[in-house]
This record gives C-alpha cells, structure tokens and sequence, in this order.
C-alpha cells in the first residue's frame, strides 16, 4: 500500500516546507518525492499542516484491574482522535506491573487492543531490584516516591539508593515529598474544600521531591527524567542543575554527561488555583494545580530547554468518583484526546509556535526514550503521522469524548486547531470523527544504548 500526501506544509525538526511524503507499508518511503510517482492513495492536504504522531510518555490507560475508568481499546480510539500514535503507560495498574511476566502480560494485552503504539513501564518496589536489572522491551523504571501507597511507593533512602547504583534503564519518577504531604494533610483534616489540595500537595514537597531525585541521578550518573512539574521553583532546580551551580558542585556543566530531564503537563500550563471555583474536584489532581506564577514560569523553562517535553499524566476517574466530596474524590483527569488540541490552541495564541509543538511532544519525548523510528517526518521512519487544520474552531463537549469516562475538564471551551486524520505505522486510523478499527498499533522499539535526550 503507497500512500501520498501533498500540498500539506510538513513540519520538520529545522522547520516547515511543502513537501509531498510517500508512505510505503508502515513507513514513510520518500520525502519530496519525484512529480511522477504514483501511489494507491494520494491525499490532497492543502491547507493542512503534517506532523509525526505525538508520543505521550505518560498516560495511566487502567487495564487490567481498574476497566470501570478506562481500559486499552477507549483509551487508545481517544488517543488516535487525537493525535497521539504512541503512548508510554504507567505500572500502577491492577496488579502492579512490577515483573518481566506482568509487563509481558500487559504486552500482550495491547497487541489485541490498542489501536495505536505502545509501551509500558516497569514500576520500581523496594525489594524487585533484580526484576529491575533485567527488565527488557520497556521504556523505563518508574518511582513513586510519594503519591503511592504499598509496594509502589519507594520513598526510603537506602531502596532509592540501590535502584540509583545498581539499574540501567533510564528512570523516572514522582517527586512528592511524602512526608511533607502527610504532614500538611493531618494540619487540613476535616477541610472539605478541594482548594485546599494545593496547600497540602504544596511547592515545598514537589521541590524536596525534585531536588532528592536530581542530586541521586547525578550522583549515580543515571538517566532520569523529571514526571509533571507543576512549580517555577522546581524549574529553578533544574536551571541549577543545567548551570552547574547551586547543590550540584559542578556536576552539570558537562554537556556530555547531562542525564537530567524534564516535563510539564497541559494542566500545569494551563490551569491553576483560581480554577478549582470553577471546576471543582475536576481540577484536583497530583501534583497539585499551583499559582498563575507557577504556569508562566513553566512556559518559560519550556521555552528555554529546562524541561524537554510534555505529556498528558491521562488519568482518567469516572465522573461519579470525581463528584465524590473532597478529599474522598480521586486526583487526576482525562487529556489525552485533547492535548494536541490545546496546545495548538497556544500557538493560535502566539504563546509558541508550531515547531515548538513538535519538539515537546513529539521529537523530545522520542529521544529521552530511546524510542526507534519515530519522533520526526524523515525516511525510513514508522508512518506515525497527524494532519492538523490551525485554523478549525471547535468546543470540546463532554458527549463526544472517547475516553470511557467521558468528561473534560475543558468542556465548553472553544478552542482554534484540530487534528483531523491520523496515521498508524502507514494505516489511516482516524478521518474526521471516525475510526477504522482495523488498525492496531505495534509495541514500540527501545534501543536504550543511544543514551537519551542529550546523546542524540
């Protein structure tokens, strides 16, 4: 199957041309290929503009064990709507992913599901170290140190130390102090008010968090990637890292040995405390919403390359858990469908521009992972490709969300940009509102000897 793609302006990671690409099976054949060539499919996309399929490092999609919220089949027809061709999935599932037979499992699990690609990390216990050191066809460990509770939550210093020291798999993690936060839940106890969730999941316990995580990644020399920062204060930690000042005695100013990155969410760019009148429990999520402050300097770490990428944290409860009185209401909100969407919203908005887009979500997320073949429009990569019209106006309603759970929290927003066809591995999976089923996705391919975001 060759399938051509013209008059669209294509986003490249040096910029934007008209070009023509030619996709032959599940990869792109040609870029600007010869006026004469033929293909069994030519799409004209004019007026359009080409991007490669976003990569969403962290969504938490709840199969198996928690299918009531979400489970692989909705979760991935809400990610091929919008946009987003690959995800990377968290191990806080039922049960916990934390083996090489769990992982397996959940492998298995997509093939038969999703109808876009995937991965999964695997979470890190205090005792499954050496299912850590061995642990293969994954992006990743994962650690919660803190916002988890039984064998997920890795928060002693001496497990923390030996996951550092003794793994290879590039790390993730987050970073909530939890003694900071159970200290400041028992001063708010009996306080219904979910505006009080961003006093107890403060500043204070995402930078102790932060700064814990960083200073044994560079002790240890071990690729670690910063999950959803929510403050400026944590982008100040990561500037001294970068600048190899503060704390870090030097250590980052090799560019070479850089091991640190970093990412924000829609949510913590977009929303704030001077929501949660309007929203309510929707807003509540972990991390916290913090101040407009906060927003505009992640925006400003973003622009600048403290933080790489950004991600959707897609953690979707149905809507009658989220109605539930705080703090008896679950932290977290579906975005996965629409995060593409808002974001070209802020280009419309002239807060970043288009290319900007593709870096964080697309190219950078490709590159901390190790992920092979995608990121990027170039030859011989995966067919993983999105058609975005700038200029379509629409409202996000809560009746037409894929997602199982079926709400926004950016119901009734208008929002100016829109990807309106997508493509997987070569195979058109979504075409204005409608899904071709057919499709599956592929598990994704790490090749972690590349080293991550700085090596590449």
């Amino acid at each position: 199957m060759r399938t051509l793609i013209k008059n669209a302006q294509v986003v490249f990671p040096n910029g934007v041309a008209a070009v023509s690409v030619l996709i032959e099976d599940h990869r792109i054949a040609a870029i600007d290929p010869a006026i004469q060539t033929t293909a069994d499919e030519v799409v004209d996309a004019a007026g359009l503009h080409l991007l490669p399929g976003v990569i969403d490092d962290q969504v938490h999609f709840r199969e198996p064990g928690l299918t009531h919220k979400e489970d692989l089949a909705t979760a991935s027809r809400a990610c091929a709507k919008g946009g987003v061709t690959t995800f990377l999935e968290m191990p806080n599932t039922v049960p916990n992913v934390t083996t090489q037979e769990l992982l397996d499992a959940k492998l298995a699990l997509a093939a038969e599901k999703s109808l876009v690609n995937y991965g999964f990390y695997i979470g890190a216990t205090p005792h499954n170290i050496n299912e850590l050191k061995h642990a293969q066809r994954t992006p990743g460990i994962k650690i919660f140190i803190g916002s988890s509770t039984g064998d997920l939550l890795v928060d002693g210093q001496e497990a923390l130390e030996r996951i550092f020291a003794e793994t290879t798999l590039p790390l993730t993690a987050h970073c909530e102090d939890e003694t900071t936060v159970r200290a400041n839940t028992e001063s708010y106890r009996g306080v219904a008010d979910v505006a009080v969730h961003s006093q107890i999941r403060d500043v204070r316990a995402a930078v102790i968090a932060t700064r814990r995580a960083i200073n044994l990644a560079i002790r240890h020399r071990h690729r670690f990637h910063v999950l959803h920062v929510s403050t400026g204060d944590e982008t100040d930690v990561l500037g001294d890292y970068f600048a190899g000042t503060g704390a870090y005695d030097g250590l980052g100013t090799d560019v070479a040995s850089r091991v640190i990155t970093a990412e924000a969410c829609p949510h913590h760019l977009l929303l704030n405390t001077d929501d949660y009148s309007r929203l309510g429990t929707l807003a509540q999520m972990n991390p916290s919403l913090k101040s407009a402050d906060d927003n505009r300097r992640l925006w400003d770490a973003l622009r600048d390359g403290r933080i790489q990428v950004i991600a959707t944290d897609h953690a979707p409860h149905t809507w009658e858990e989220k109605q539930k009185p705080y703090p008896q209401s679950p932290s977290g909100m579906p975005i996965v469908e629409n995060s593409l969407a808002l974001m070209l919203n802020e280009v419309h908005r002239g807060r970043c521009s288009l290319e900007q887009v593709v870096h964080w979500m697309c190219d950078a997320p490709a590159r901390v992972w190790d992920i092979v073949d995608k990121g990027r429009i170039a030859e011989g990569y995966e067919a993983d490709l999105v058609l975005v019209d700038l200029n379509r106006r629409h409202t996000v309603r809560n009746a037409e969300q894929l997602t199982k759970c079926g709400w926004s929290a950016w119901d009734g927003v208008e929002l100016v940009g829109l990807p309106v066809r997508t493509w997987v591995r070569g195979r058109e999976v979504f075409r204005d509102g409608r899904l071709n089923e057919e499709v599956h996705g592929d598990a994704a391919k790490f090749d972690h000897a590349r080293g991550g975001y700085w090596a590449t």
